[in-house]
């Protein structure tokens, strides 16, 4: 097998397998879901997507081009960067919302148009006598395998390669190839497009839907009107073709062309070479099918490796039954047991144990005393909370089905407002901490400011340095100017704004009131062996075990470009994960006040929060033995910075999950301790 499916089999058939999903631009889907439901044959009721849209016979529609990617490199560029076909009546970028600019996605309109239902073959254009710089770039990104990525009725473009009688479906095409055994390098000049369509009978539906094109609901008089053709499926067969170029000069855009075959004689194949003339024409092809419109998604989100995730899920169930295990004998044997048989004992005899008592009950006047950097951990859990918060709610959602492929950047839309709004739990939670610890509301507005400052600093400082690198590499996924200020105004004036509301809420709530006095002399910690930070540093294994495989799977998406579309399996990894969180820091927390170790604040948030040292190792691991064939500096440091804001907030997120958890369980176990 040689040409360009041969090419890209051969490069990435050690990260395919059979049907494997691949979306069309880096980043581009984190995490992203379209639920479709049927209800019956009469009625259909149509979840968050999409509108619907017929098409009448005949009816003209045009093709959208989006970035250029690759996973060589990881920078995506704008597709007229190349010497292609221009529309006739000039290129026209798409609306975007703030997801698909943050994403690196730019859409522009194309010259492929077909007409619905009619099998057709044109000519579009041939391009002037190829300069020395047009030529390197084309054997470049020909070389660092970019691929074109085209759009119909929000359908990604497909296309299918065959290895070892193994079908594998990919997105885009590439924009050329070089043979085995061959210096030269040919660039793709025909498309061969194949259009499913599902003809629609507009009567008995009913269609609510939302999306890129807005909500619309279709009453009665209007069903009729919508009978025509549903477009449900787009693939394409790229091909190398040699035209005469002083013939097609000839001809004009869209003048009709005979249909070709791919030919298999690199002879016949259009080389990159300096003064060339390069001829592009395209034919598509009509054909119907079965398939509805609901389900015209599900070729590009079948689900892989069922029994993976749930193999990962029983793992971490039977973690979390260990450890309840151990925290059922803490609560109930030893913590249950020391407080009754106080309780049951004379004053007298109180007197005389409380000069008797070891372990965590010698503690008891210092176990509330202030952690040093206590504004910093304030501000650390504030933030851990808005974070978890907004991570809970985006993954709920898209498991019930809000969050469709059709609407590139939804999702990440959705977290950045989720973000934004959830400030005023992050001022509130932060600023009653303070409170709490402090004893009074002064200083609150400096906690709030920080609260509002700390995550989205570390994360817009790493964004910044990532976009000058970008800059220098002309990509398209480096942000625009008036991006940067749309970014800064909806931090400075929604979310700082909510932060320090939410602080002065949590200045009104009755601060907690510990149930035993502080010492006014701290208490000496007992020498250990061994330092106890490395046993909060090894705790994050635990919680690690239960993530690591659907790291894998989400890894895969970011860099490899695959749909994720697990969310009801990332929605109970969560759940497992906090409960891993909550039951290692308790117990962690415990065993440090057994040893009569009372600086157990910070230790509480690192023993879950530590998971995320674990997290950025495997991301680099991940870079070493996935991602071999990633190029260049510039894509290490995309990849290694964007890991990075990814670490922090899992820190900041799992530490807050343990944190508090630590703090209910250590104000409850002292609560009922009744010693002066």
């Amino acid at each position: 097998m040689d040409g360009p499916d041969a090419v890209s089999a051969k490069k990435f058939g050690i990260w395919g397998y059979p049907m494997a999903p691949f979306s069309i631009s880096l980043r581009s889907s984190c995490f992203i879901l379209f639920a479709l439901l049927i209800l019956g044959p009469s009625y259909a009721f149509y979840l968050p997507g999409s509108y619907m849209h017929t098409y009448s016979q005949g009816e003209t529609i045009t093709v959208k081009v989006n970035s250029l990617t690759s996973f060589e490199t990881e920078l995506p560029f704008s597709y007229y960067s190349l010497p292609y076909c221009q529309p006739q009546d000039g290129i026209k970028k798409s609306a975007e919302n703030l997801g698909e600019l943050l994403m690196g996605d730019q859409i522009d309109n194309s010259p492929y148009q077909f007409h619905v239902n009619v099998n057709e073959s044109f000519y579009l254009c041939t391009t002037n006598p190829l300069n020395e710089r047009e030529v390197k770039l084309l054997k470049q990104r020909t070389r660092d395998l970019y691929q074109v990525n085209m759009i119909l009725d929000n359908l990604p473009v497909r296309r299918f390669t065959e290895q070892n009688g193994a079908t594998f479906q990919w997105t885009g095409f590439p924009v050329g190839y070089t043979p085995s055994g061959s210096s030269e390098d040919y660039i793709i000049n025909h498309l061969k497009f194949k259009v499913l369509v599902h003809e629609y009978e507009g009567s008995r539906v009913e269609i609510i839907g939302t999306g890129e094109e807005g909500m619309g609901v279709i009453s009665e008089t209007e069903k009729q009107k919508m009978s025509g053709y549903e477009i449900v499926g787009f693939e394409v067969v790229p091909c190398s073709v040699k035209r005469d170029p002083e013939a097609m000069s000839k001809l004009n855009m869209y003048s009709k062309v005979g249909p070709v075959d791919c030919p298999l004689e690199l002879e016949k194949s259009q080389a990159i070479r300096e003064q060339e003339k390069i001829s592009f024409t395209y034919e598509v092809v009509f054909v119907k099918s079965d398939v509805r419109w609901p389900s015209r998604w599900d070729a590009y989100l079948k689900m892989e490796g069922a029994r993976v995730h749930w193999f990962s899920i029983m793992n971490s169930l039977m973690v979390i039954f260990f450890l309840a295990g151990i925290v059922f004998v803490i609560f109930l044997r030893t913590v249950r047991r020391d407080l009754t048989r106080y309780e049951e004992l004379d004053k007298e005899s109180q007197a005389q144990m409380n000069e008797e008592l070891s372990g965590w009950k010698l503690v008891v006047g210092d176990v509330f005393r202030e952690p040093t950097n206590s504004k910093l951990l304030c501000v650390m859990v504030g933030d851990g909370v808005q974070i978890t918060g907004m991570a809970v709610v985006t993954i709920v959602f898209a498991a019930l089905g809000f969050m469709s492929p059709a609407s590139r950047g939804m999702l990440l839309t959705g977290m950045i407002i989720l973000y934004l709004f959830l400030g005023i739990a992050a001022g509130y939670v932060g600023v009653r901490l303070w409170r709490t610890i402090k004893g009074g509301s002064e200083g609150w507005r400096p906690v709030s400011w920080s609260i509002a400052c700390f995550f989205p600093g570390i994360a817009f400082v790493i964004l910044c340095i990532l976009n000058f690198i970008l800059w220098g590499s002309s990509s398209t996924g480096a942000l625009p100017i008036s991006l940067f200020f749309v970014l800064l105004s909806l931090w400075f004036c929604i979310s700082v704004p909510l932060t320090l509301l939410g602080g002065f809420l949590g200045t009104r709530a009755d601060h907690i009131q510990f149930p035993v006095r502080t010492n006014q002399i701290p208490r000496e910690i007992p020498a250990r062996k061994y330092p106890s930070w490395l046993l909060v540093l090894g705790a994050g294994t635990l919680p690690f075990g239960t993530l690591f495989i659907e790291l894998f799977f989400i890894l895969s998406s970011i860099w490899l470009g695959r749909f994720y579309y697990v969310f009801g399996f990332l929605l109970i990894v969560l759940l497992l994960l906090v409960t891993v969180c909550a039951e290692v820091s308790v117990i962690l927390t415990y065993m440090h006040l057994c040893v009569e170790d009372w600086q157990w604040w910070w230790k509480a948030f690192f023993a879950s929060g530590s998971v995320a040292i674990y997290v950025f190792l495997y991301s680099i691991n991940y870079l070493v033995f996935q991602l071999r064939s990633l190029s260049g500096p510039v894509s290490a440091m995309l990849y290694l910075g964007y890991s990075l804001i990814m670490a922090v907030a899992i820190m900041l997120s799992t530490g807050t999950i343990g944190f508090l958890t630590s703090f209910y369980f250590v104000h409850y176990l002292f609560s009922s301790v009744k010693i002066d």
